[in-house]
């Protein structure tokens, strides 16, 4: 297993090489750096450390200086404040700036100050596994649920909306995905989403009918300083946090007419105004919309928009309930729930077996939402 690595920023050589001993003894990889620019050069170079131990008080780019150009580098460095004596101002600029910890140099004959140093980098140590252990977990999730809906079976209709998305995937074009409460509607906009140039953007799901009307415009365009009772500050929206990426409005036929005006705006410009603001803001975000509703009879009933209503279904991707699909089994599942099947699937075969037979035959109408218990079965 690879040793953490630790980073010492310190002009100090005497210090910096009693650092050095000090953590490699207790089995940390180390490296010195003199100025703050060296550690800030390595980290730009592909060569983050797991923990930084950051002088306060440097020649040039001092301690603050850089940890804030380190955050702004690498948002997830963990940097421990090293200085001579505790200042109060600079403690709490240090934990504005995102410092993990701030410790006083050792220079005790008790060695109290080199416990709290221990403990600070074991603690930044943990956070930095934790962190990373994270990432990869999303990660997972995201490739899953990116060939999740492959995971429905090889029937025609689910082989005719992969075949669809395959095609779709790579343009810009809005698209409206149909279908019953519960099939996945989420699961085929993300394989949209995941399967374009957008991928490395973020994808950002809104939920039209969670929210009351009048707060929906606001989490979706954002607001402005006091543009409303309870608006203490600035907030951007929905929109402008999918930037570059793509945007999902589930339940779109909940959304009121004044809303469905300026979303029509927006899908013709490519540009809002926050509430409260004058100022247009310009986005780039491809739009997914999904519905369980009839919006053809809304459009007819003048519920919903006809001119939003052919702005949003440039490309129409109707997904089938799990009970008319067929060959759903554990070879076509994610990896995740492929492998845990497999594990076990020698100790509870008769009942995996089972339940993949009840699944293929759709012995109820099973959706996407109601899988998860069936699974176990396979587990």
């Amino acid at each position: 297993m690879k040793n953490p690595s630790v980073a010492i920023v310190d002009d100090d050589t005497a210090f910096a090489t009693y650092l050095r001993t000090f953590l490699s003894v207790r089995g940390y990889d180390t490296r010195c750096y003199a100025r703050g620019d060296e550690i800030l050069a390595a980290i730009r170079q592909g060569e983050p450390p797991d923990v930084v131990l950051l002088d306060v008080m440097m020649p040039g780019l001092d301690g603050l200086e850089t940890l804030r150009a380190l955050k702004s580098a690498r948002p997830e460095t963990q940097a421990i404040m090293l200085s001579g004596r505790e200042q109060a101002s600079t403690i709490v600029e240090a934990v504005r700036l995102g410092a993990a910890d701030y410790v006083v140099k050792p220079d005790d004959p008790e060695g109290l100050g080199e416990i709290a140093l221990d403990v600070a980098i074991k603690n930044a140590t943990e956070k930095t596994r934790l962190v990373s252990e994270l990432t990869q977990l999303r990660q997972q999730l995201s490739a899953d649920q990116d060939n999740a809906f492959l995971f429905w079976g090889n029937g025609e209709q689910m082989r005719t909306v992969a075949t669809i998305v395959e095609q779709v995937a790579d343009s810009d074009v809005t698209v409206l995905i149909r279908g019953e409460s519960g099939v996945g509607k989420e699961l085929v906009a993300r394989a949209l989403h995941q399967r374009s140039v957008r991928r490395a953007k973020p994808f950002v799901k809104v939920n039209c009918a969670a929210l009351p009307a009048e707060l929906l415009e606001s989490e979706l365009f954002g607001h402005e300083k006091g543009a409303f009772t309870g608006a203490a500050t600035t907030r951007i929206g929905k929109f402008e946090q999918a930037d570059g990426g793509t945007i999902l409005l589930d339940e779109i036929p909940e959304m009121k007419a004044p809303l469905q005006a300026k979303l029509l705006h927006v899908l013709q410009d490519a540009e809002f105004t926050r509430l409260g603001s004058n100022k247009p803001q310009t986005v780039d975000v491809r739009v997914l919309a999904a519905t369980n509703r009839d919006l053809e009879d809304m459009m007819n009933r003048g519920e919903f928009r006809e001119d939003l209503y052919y702005r949003i279904k440039v490309i129409e991707i109707n997904v089938p309930a799990l009970r008319a699909t067929t060959c759903i089994g554990t070879a076509a599942a994610p990896p995740s729930i492929s492998a845990s099947a497999t594990r076990r699937c020698s100790t509870r075969s008769k009942s995996a077996a089972s339940a993949g037979i009840r699944l293929a035959q759709g012995s109820r109408p099973w959706q996407e939402r109601s899988l998860s218990p069936e699974l176990q079965a396979l587990q």
